[in-house]
């Protein structure tokens, strides 16, 4: 994939994109919100009925690397949505890494008990399933993460703190990690989003990696699940939580979770799964940690089974040990995932 700037307002920005089958693509988006509004390729038709499955992944292709090419060259948060960004992917992993057990059961205890309570009759189950559920098995048990960042763990933390004082905040009485977003008023959270916004743009590419080292779970979304109802429809159950975008989404089918340190070491090779995901689905070699076999993404590993030219990442082994008698369930030719609309962008 190869990809340059060709134009930029106030607004919006263009790029020219060749995608690996040597096709030209102009992708223009809008630099707030990474929404594409023109896309235009002469190689393939406009028609999603007169394209290929491979020519369609081209396209989709084109469109991610425009997004994540500006991102990395402009600091323009375009990739969406943010979860399938493998930047902030690789910040929560490194976040769950550093997480000591009690801190990370209390943001994923609720995950961990519920994938337990398939596996263990003394375990109740935190979520029990709607009515209208066509089989329990196929449920996918849905947790978004929220991160924060604190530069007092930094070495920008002098710099953070002068800077956090112009905007009316003491880090050192009220610190980030002790000050959650969903509990401030609209002056506090306007004066913390002024501030994070004020420190990213005065930082060059050295002081943006130092920040990197600052992130942590700011909080997670209450437990929801997908589901297919018994007319093979997808519904999705509500959760509470922040009125932003997550970083990250896990989305879990009821398989053994293992130990509770069994289950974030999981979670951390889920995420590693996603990040390579996102490279492979913009058309990029994942960076050689990444090439890995396992299921990140649910549309990647459908996207892996439909489209030619995809390795089978999530494939299991000869004998079974990946997926076993779930890859039927979740990849087979009649598999009631591939229903599932939403997991298919």
């Amino acid at each position: 994939m190869k990809a340059k700037i060709i134009g930029e307002d106030k607004d919006d920005i263009g790029t020219r994109v060749i995608d690996n089958n040597g096709t030209e693509h102009q992708v223009e988006m809008h630099k707030d919100t990474g929404e594409i509004y023109a896309h235009e390729s002469e190689a393939y038709s406009q028609k999603p009925e007169k394209r290929t499955r491979e020519e369609s992944e081209y396209g989709k292709q084109a469109r991610r690397y425009a997004q994540y090419y500006v991102f990395l060259n402009r600091g323009y948060d375009t990739v969406t949505p943010k979860w399938k960004n493998p930047v902030h992917l690789q910040a929560v992993r490194s976040a769950i890494d550093s997480m000591d057990l009690e801190e990370f059961e209390d943001h994923f205890g609720d995950l961990y008990q519920q994938l337990k309570s398939h596996h263990d009759d003394d375990t109740e189950r935190v979520l029990h399933p709607p009515a209208d559920s066509q089989d329990e098995d196929y449920h996918l048990y849905r947790k978004h993460v929220y991160l924060g960042l604190d530069p007092l763990e930094t070495d920008l933390a002098d710099d953070a703190r002068e800077l956090a004082a112009e905007f009316g905040l003491d880090l050192d009485e009220h610190a980030p990690t002790k000050t959650p977003l969903a509990g401030l008023t609209d002056d506090g959270l306007d004066a913390w989003t002024g501030f994070s916004t004020e420190l990213f743009d005065r930082s060059d590419e050295d002081e943006l990696a130092e920040l990197a080292e600052g992130f942590y779970v700011d909080t997670t979304s209450e437990l929801h699940m997908a589901y297919l109802d018994h007319d093979g429809i997808e519904q999705v159950t509500t959760a509470i939580e922040p009125d932003r975008e997550p970083d990250a989404r896990f989305e879990e089918p009821p398989v053994d979770p293992g130990t509770l340190e069994q289950f974030q070491h999981g979670l951390s090779f889920d995420l590693a799964c996603q990040i390579r995901d996102c490279f492979v689905r913009m058309g990029v070699k994942p960076p050689e940690k990444y090439r890995i076999l396992g299921l990140g993404h649910i549309a990647a590993a459908l996207a892996y089974e439909e489209v030619d030219f995809y390795p089978d990442y999530h494939a299991p082994d000869e004998d079974g040990a990946y997926l076993s008698d779930l890859d039927s369930k979740y990849f087979g030719d009649n598999s009631l995932l591939g229903s599932v609309k939403s997991l298919l962008n």
